[in-house]
């Protein structure tokens, strides 16, 4: 259900964003004001995400195989990247070829209509606001809303850069439309190598929050048998699935049926908990004289047992 109002969430985005795009071109060639074309541009990168993230979606419900054991969801990660790499090279770049020349010629420009860019860019920062209200009304915001709340926010930035700039052309200064030009192709830049940063370690193995690991270490610790747990490592095989593998250490002697119930025991305590993700188990057995306290870490392991979910 989750995944179903993500994808209709994101189709409904896309729309609005499509629309908004269209609007902001037509008016650009009304009006000539080049904050409102660039202003465009950002709508096209905010595009390009939905789009891109949309078919990776699609593509991210394929289930594992021989070729990706550990599924698909990755390619959001890549539809990431390819969308923050357009941004850099087409949408930023496009905007300071365009604008840092009218810095210099800015008497030359000649421009039409600013009324109605003012209107356009307003009602588009009113769009903007209404899911940014609801998302600031929340009082839990998962990983995705948050990042749908800095998006939001740096939308309404580009937008009131590019409104002062507008107004200034109305006040008869029309060096400030490439200036609101350049902030906004700025906020696209730094917006971009944010995207392509966090995106890039996901793909390279990216680990968890030292506070989940914690959590997967308690909630191990917490099944009845484990002495110790040591050799915790996990990575993000997903947007929001873990693949983790860990050493526990159980009673030495202990016969394999119970070494495999207690592993069995911690790998289904942490998928209730964690969610879905993979989990392998490790069963050691404690060395002679080992005294479990939360800082062992046996040396040498005895025999080893291993649960794979």
């Amino acid at each position: 259900m989750k995944e179903s109002e993500d994808t209709r969430g994101l189709q409904l985005t896309l729309g609005i964003y499509l629309v908004i795009f269209i609007l902001k071109v037509v008016v650009f060639l009304m009006t000539g004001v080049i904050a409102l074309f660039a202003e465009a541009l950002h709508t096209l990168s905010d595009i390009f995400i939905a789009a891109f993230l949309l078919v990776a979606m699609a593509f991210s419900r394929r289930k594992a195989d021989t070729g990706h054991m550990f599924g698909h969801e990755r390619a959001q990660n890549v539809a990431a990247l390819v969308a923050a790499t357009l941004f850099i090279s087409f949408t930023s770049f496009k905007l300071y070829e365009e604008a840092i020349p009218r810095l210099f010629r800015h008497e030359e420009a000649v421009y039409q209509n600013v009324p109605l860019a003012l209107a356009v860019l307003m009602l588009s920062m009113v769009i903007a606001a209404a899911p940014l209200v609801t998302l600031f009304r929340q009082k839990q915001r998962g990983a995705a809303a948050k990042a749908q709340l800095m998006e939001l926010i740096n939308d309404e930035f580009g937008l009131l850069a590019a409104l002062i700039g507008t107004l200034f052309v109305l006040w008869g200064e029309p060096i400030g439309d490439p200036l609101a030009a350049i902030a906004v192709a700025t906020i696209i830049a730094i917006n971009a190598v944010g995207l392509f940063r966090e995106n890039s370690s996901y793909l390279m193995g990216r680990a968890p929050e030292p506070e989940m690991l914690a959590k997967i270490e308690k909630l191990a610790r917490s099944v009845p048998g484990v002495l110790a747990i040591h050799d915790l490592r996990a990575e993000y095989v997903g947007p929001n699935k873990l693949y983790g593998s860990m050493h526990i250490t159980v009673k030495r002697g202990l016969p394999i049926e119970d070494a495999a119930r207690i592993s069995d025991d911690v790998d289904r305590r942490v998928h209730e908990d964690i969610g879905p993700g993979y989990c392998v188990i490790h069963v050691d057995a404690a060395e002679p004289g080992f005294a479990p306290t939360p800082q062992d870490k046996p040396k040498r392991p005895g025999a080893r047992l291993t649960s794979r979910r």
